[in-house]
Protein backbone atom coordinates (compact mmCIF):
# COMPACT_ATOMS: atom_id res chain seq x y z
CA UNK A 1 0.00 0.00 0.00
CA UNK A 2 3.09 2.49 -0.28
CA UNK A 3 2.94 5.07 -2.38
CA UNK A 4 4.92 4.42 -5.61
CA UNK A 5 8.01 5.83 -6.42
CA UNK A 6 8.38 9.17 -8.16
CA UNK A 7 11.86 10.27 -9.73
CA UNK A 8 13.18 13.42 -8.37
CA UNK A 9 12.87 14.90 -11.91
CA UNK A 10 9.26 14.48 -11.45
CA UNK A 11 8.84 15.68 -8.22
CA UNK A 12 10.41 18.97 -9.03
CA UNK A 13 8.05 19.18 -12.15
CA UNK A 14 4.93 18.92 -9.61
CA UNK A 15 6.39 21.25 -7.53
CA UNK A 16 6.87 23.81 -9.92
CA UNK A 17 3.04 22.94 -11.48
CA UNK A 18 1.58 23.78 -8.01
CA UNK A 19 3.92 27.08 -8.11
CA UNK A 20 6.20 26.23 -4.83
CA UNK A 21 9.62 26.46 -4.95
CA UNK A 22 12.19 23.49 -3.50
CA UNK A 23 13.80 24.46 -0.32
CA UNK A 24 17.38 25.39 -0.38
CA UNK A 25 19.26 24.70 2.77
CA UNK A 26 21.21 27.39 4.23
CA UNK A 27 25.25 27.00 5.36
CA UNK A 28 24.47 27.03 9.10
CA UNK A 29 20.88 25.44 8.50
CA UNK A 30 18.62 24.23 11.55
CA UNK A 31 18.09 20.80 12.35
CA UNK A 32 14.18 21.88 12.96
CA UNK A 33 12.27 21.48 10.07
CA UNK A 34 10.25 24.88 9.24
CA UNK A 35 6.58 24.64 9.54
CA UNK A 36 4.95 23.92 6.04
CA UNK A 37 3.06 26.37 4.72
CA UNK A 38 -0.82 26.08 3.62
CA UNK A 39 0.18 25.89 -0.22
CA UNK A 40 2.77 23.05 0.50
CA UNK A 41 0.70 21.07 2.91
CA UNK A 42 -2.58 21.06 0.29
CA UNK A 43 0.22 19.92 -2.36
CA UNK A 44 1.21 17.36 0.26
CA UNK A 45 -1.89 15.20 0.31
CA UNK A 46 -3.06 16.14 -3.06
CA UNK A 47 0.15 14.13 -4.24
CA UNK A 48 -0.57 11.32 -1.30
CA UNK A 49 -4.05 11.25 -2.08
CA UNK A 50 -2.80 10.90 -6.29
CA UNK A 51 -1.10 7.75 -5.20
CA UNK A 52 -3.53 5.98 -3.07
CA UNK A 53 -6.95 7.88 -3.59
CA UNK A 54 -8.90 4.74 -1.49
CA UNK A 55 -6.44 3.86 1.26
CA UNK A 56 -7.15 1.23 3.75
CA UNK A 57 -6.17 0.22 6.83
CA UNK A 58 -3.51 -3.57 6.80
CA UNK A 59 -5.31 -4.66 10.22
CA UNK A 60 -7.34 -7.34 8.73
CA UNK A 61 -10.69 -7.30 10.26
CA UNK A 62 -14.54 -8.07 9.11
CA UNK A 63 -16.92 -5.96 11.18
CA UNK A 64 -16.75 -3.05 13.66
CA UNK A 65 -16.40 -5.15 16.71
CA UNK A 66 -13.48 -7.16 14.99
CA UNK A 67 -11.58 -3.79 14.01
CA UNK A 68 -12.12 -2.78 17.43
CA UNK A 69 -10.61 -5.88 19.12
CA UNK A 70 -7.82 -5.97 16.38
CA UNK A 71 -6.80 -2.31 16.96
CA UNK A 72 -6.65 -3.11 21.12
CA UNK A 73 -4.57 -6.29 20.22
CA UNK A 74 -1.73 -3.72 17.93
CA UNK A 75 -0.93 -1.77 20.71
CA UNK A 76 3.13 -2.09 20.65
CA UNK A 77 2.37 -5.04 17.64
CA UNK A 78 3.07 -5.04 14.26
CA UNK A 79 0.41 -5.24 12.22
CA UNK A 80 1.21 -8.51 10.28
CA UNK A 81 1.50 -9.99 13.38
CA UNK A 82 -2.08 -9.31 15.07
CA UNK A 83 -3.06 -10.33 11.05
CA UNK A 84 -1.64 -13.50 11.67
CA UNK A 85 -2.97 -14.25 14.99
CA UNK A 86 -6.77 -12.87 14.79
CA UNK A 87 -7.07 -14.95 11.40
CA UNK A 88 -8.35 -17.87 12.79
CA UNK A 89 -9.68 -15.77 15.49
CA UNK A 90 -12.05 -14.12 13.32
CA UNK A 91 -13.11 -17.28 11.42
CA UNK A 92 -14.90 -18.22 15.09
CA UNK A 93 -15.53 -14.70 16.89
CA UNK A 94 -17.58 -11.51 15.06
CA UNK A 95 -19.55 -10.63 18.09
CA UNK A 96 -18.87 -10.05 21.81
CA UNK A 97 -20.86 -12.88 22.60
CA UNK A 98 -19.06 -14.84 20.49
CA UNK A 99 -15.51 -13.72 22.67
CA UNK A 100 -17.61 -14.38 25.99
CA UNK A 101 -18.02 -17.77 24.79
CA UNK A 102 -14.84 -18.65 23.92
CA UNK A 103 -13.36 -17.07 26.97
CA UNK A 104 -10.03 -15.95 28.30
CA UNK A 105 -8.14 -18.79 27.75
CA UNK A 106 -9.55 -19.78 24.49
CA UNK A 107 -8.70 -16.34 23.68
CA UNK A 108 -5.29 -16.61 24.76
CA UNK A 109 -4.66 -19.20 22.62
CA UNK A 110 -5.56 -17.55 19.39
CA UNK A 111 -3.36 -14.59 20.43
CA UNK A 112 0.05 -15.59 22.46
CA UNK A 113 2.09 -14.66 19.46
CA UNK A 114 1.15 -11.42 20.08
CA UNK A 115 3.49 -8.74 22.84
CA UNK A 116 1.64 -8.82 26.35
CA UNK A 117 -1.21 -10.81 25.17
CA UNK A 118 -2.11 -11.79 28.92
CA UNK A 119 -3.04 -7.88 29.43
CA UNK A 120 -4.60 -7.54 26.37
CA UNK A 121 -6.63 -10.69 26.43
CA UNK A 122 -8.39 -9.41 30.10
CA UNK A 123 -9.21 -6.13 28.20
CA UNK A 124 -10.74 -8.03 25.28
CA UNK A 125 -12.79 -10.15 27.66
CA UNK A 126 -13.76 -7.38 29.84
CA UNK A 127 -14.67 -4.67 26.91
CA UNK A 128 -16.67 -7.27 25.12
CA UNK A 129 -18.63 -8.07 28.74
CA UNK A 130 -19.47 -4.19 28.82
CA UNK A 131 -20.51 -4.13 25.37
CA UNK A 132 -22.90 -6.93 25.96
CA UNK A 133 -24.78 -5.55 29.39
CA UNK A 134 -24.14 -1.60 28.23
CA UNK A 135 -24.63 -1.48 24.85
CA UNK A 136 -26.53 -4.31 23.12
CA UNK A 137 -22.78 -6.25 21.97
CA UNK A 138 -22.80 -2.81 19.58
CA UNK A 139 -19.71 -1.36 19.25
CA UNK A 140 -20.80 2.44 19.83
CA UNK A 141 -20.34 6.01 18.12
CA UNK A 142 -18.98 7.67 20.67
CA UNK A 143 -15.50 8.64 21.76
CA UNK A 144 -16.06 9.07 25.85
CA UNK A 145 -17.94 5.51 25.58
CA UNK A 146 -15.51 4.25 23.57
CA UNK A 147 -12.62 5.27 25.24
CA UNK A 148 -14.86 3.91 28.83
CA UNK A 149 -13.62 0.20 27.36
CA UNK A 150 -10.80 -0.70 28.99
CA UNK A 151 -7.90 -1.44 26.83
CA UNK A 152 -9.38 1.63 24.95
CA UNK A 153 -7.60 5.30 24.62
CA UNK A 154 -7.73 7.95 22.41
CA UNK A 155 -5.61 6.73 19.70
CA UNK A 156 -7.89 3.42 19.46
CA UNK A 157 -10.95 5.33 19.82
CA UNK A 158 -9.33 8.10 16.75
CA UNK A 159 -9.11 5.26 14.82
CA UNK A 160 -12.37 2.91 15.36
CA UNK A 161 -14.40 6.17 14.55
CA UNK A 162 -12.35 6.72 11.69
CA UNK A 163 -12.36 3.51 9.90
CA UNK A 164 -15.88 2.01 10.67
CA UNK A 165 -18.25 5.19 10.81
CA UNK A 166 -15.96 7.84 8.87
CA UNK A 167 -15.24 10.47 11.09
CA UNK A 168 -12.81 12.61 10.24
CA UNK A 169 -10.32 11.44 13.06
CA UNK A 170 -6.65 11.57 13.18
CA UNK A 171 -5.09 8.88 15.38
CA UNK A 172 -1.60 9.81 15.82
CA UNK A 173 1.00 6.89 16.59
CA UNK A 174 4.57 6.58 16.35
CA UNK A 175 4.16 7.08 12.75
CA UNK A 176 2.66 9.92 12.07
CA UNK A 177 4.38 11.63 15.30
CA UNK A 178 7.32 10.81 13.68
CA UNK A 179 6.31 12.30 10.40
CA UNK A 180 4.49 15.17 11.36
CA UNK A 181 7.76 16.63 13.42
CA UNK A 182 9.97 15.22 10.87
CA UNK A 183 8.09 17.14 7.76
CA UNK A 184 7.22 20.13 9.70
CA UNK A 185 3.49 19.10 9.14
CA UNK A 186 2.18 19.49 13.17
CA UNK A 187 5.22 19.68 15.15
CA UNK A 188 4.25 18.72 18.83
CA UNK A 189 6.11 17.20 21.55
CA UNK A 190 3.00 14.84 22.53
CA UNK A 191 0.63 12.20 20.53
CA UNK A 192 -2.30 14.77 21.84
CA UNK A 193 -0.32 18.15 20.97
CA UNK A 194 0.35 16.37 17.25
CA UNK A 195 -3.05 15.66 16.68
CA UNK A 196 -4.78 18.91 17.80
CA UNK A 197 -1.70 20.74 15.68
CA UNK A 198 -3.16 18.60 12.48
CA UNK A 199 -6.50 19.09 13.60
CA UNK A 200 -6.17 23.00 12.61
CA UNK A 201 -3.85 22.13 9.49
CA UNK A 202 -5.11 19.54 7.31
CA UNK A 203 -7.31 20.45 4.69
CA UNK A 204 -11.12 19.59 4.78
CA UNK A 205 -10.80 17.35 1.52
CA UNK A 206 -8.42 15.64 2.85
CA UNK A 207 -9.39 14.47 6.48
CA UNK A 208 -11.38 11.42 5.95
CA UNK A 209 -7.91 9.54 4.91
CA UNK A 210 -5.37 12.06 6.31
CA UNK A 211 -4.44 9.27 9.15
CA UNK A 212 -3.92 6.49 6.58
CA UNK A 213 -1.54 8.26 3.94
CA UNK A 214 0.68 9.81 6.99
CA UNK A 215 0.77 6.08 8.55
CA UNK A 216 1.51 4.76 5.23
CA UNK A 217 3.96 7.23 3.90
CA UNK A 218 5.55 6.79 7.51
CA UNK A 219 5.98 2.88 7.21
CA UNK A 220 6.83 2.72 4.02
CA UNK A 221 8.91 6.14 3.02
CA UNK A 222 9.72 8.56 6.00
CA UNK A 223 10.54 5.29 8.06
CA UNK A 224 12.65 6.48 11.30
CA UNK A 225 16.24 5.01 11.04
CA UNK A 226 16.47 5.58 7.14
CA UNK A 227 13.84 7.96 5.80
CA UNK A 228 13.58 6.59 1.76
CA UNK A 229 13.96 10.17 0.35
CA UNK A 230 15.20 9.47 -2.77
CA UNK A 231 11.84 8.28 -3.89
CA UNK A 232 9.75 9.98 -1.91
CA UNK A 233 6.94 11.70 -3.60
CA UNK A 234 6.67 14.84 -1.23
CA UNK A 235 10.56 15.00 -1.05
CA UNK A 236 10.72 18.42 -2.33
CA UNK A 237 7.55 19.64 -0.21
CA UNK A 238 8.96 18.33 3.56
CA UNK A 239 10.86 20.62 5.61
CA UNK A 240 13.19 17.65 7.27
CA UNK A 241 16.63 19.16 6.83
CA UNK A 242 19.00 16.19 6.97
CA UNK A 243 16.50 14.75 4.09
CA UNK A 244 19.71 12.95 1.56
CA UNK A 245 17.75 12.86 -2.03
CA UNK A 246 21.19 10.95 -3.76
Amino acid sequence: MAPPPKTPASRNAAGKAAGLKARKPSAKQSTKPATLSRARIEELFARLAAANPEPRSELEYVNVYTLLVAVVLSAQATDAGVNKATRALFAQVQTPQQMLDLGLDGLKAHIKTIGLFNPKAKNVIALSEILVRQHGGAVPRDRAALEALPGVGRKTANVVLNIAFGEETCAVDTHIFRVANRLGLAPGKTPLAVELALEKVLPKAYRRHAHHWLILHGRYICKARAPACPVCPIADLCGYTAKVLA
